[in-house]
């Protein structure tokens, strides 16, 4: 899976992304459709860990107004997010 993910790992990707909240689904969306082609596997793993946060916790992260923490304070997910936050 490293950086050429199957179609049925995009689909399970994608699922997992869906969000309660349209802005969450939006930013993430966008990610997606930019990115998605250079994922890794780590990369899935993280993200994987990532939408397990709260919606409401996601939002502040997306737009800046909280810092992960936790669980999610890691170096992969980090980068992912800055990422998500520069498109």
């Amino acid at each position: 899976m490293s950086g050429d993910l199957s179609v049925l790992d995009r689909a399970r990707l994608r699922w997992r992304a869906r969000r309660g909240l349209l802005e969450n689904d939006l930013i993430i969306t966008r990610f997606l459709d930019a990115c998605e082609a250079q994922l890794t596997e780590t990369d899935v793993r993280a993200l994987t860990q990532l939408f397990e946060m709260g919606d409401n916790e996601l939002l502040d992260v997306l737009l800046g107004r909280a810092d992960l923490s936790g669980v999610y304070d890691d170096p992969v997910i980090r980068r992912l997010v800055e990422q998500m936050k520069a498109l």
